[in-house]
């Protein structure tokens, strides 16, 4: 068994307006902790960057964390989420065309720490 899965998400095209939103990204944090069962050890921590930047967020997880760097001058969103335990599918092209306007997503899973050989 592998002790943890991640979960890298690229989306592109999306609304800088959206990505300078801590409200937005806060909201969409809460959907991926509800819908994928999983627990906060505390609340997100945001750091807004002077316009025109970004915002990066992280949230603490007893299965490990999630995280986002936006990136509204280029249209960009970085979501990494590490969890000890096997993730079902989440809609995240989907989701993030909804609440960020992106036109494009690319989700790349992989499995962490697997047995040497």
């Amino acid at each position: 068994m592998n002790p943890g899965q991640t979960c890298v998400v690229d989306a592109f095209g999306c609304s800088p307006e959206r990505l300078r939103s801590r409200d937005a990204l806060d909201s969409l944090f809460s959907e991926i902790v509800r819908e994928l069962s999983l627990r906060p050890l505390a609340s997100p921590a945001w750091h807004v960057f002077p316009a025109p930047g970004g915002i990066t967020g992280f949230l603490l997880l007893s299965e490990s964390h999630l995280s986002c760097h936006t990136f509204p001058e280029n249209g960009f969103v970085a979501f990494d989420l590490y969890c000890c335990r096997a993730l079902p599918p989440w809609p995240w092209e989907e989701r993030l065309r909804a609440a960020l306007g992106a036109t494009r997503v690319e989700i790349k899973q992989f499995s962490r720490g697997g047995r040497e050989s």
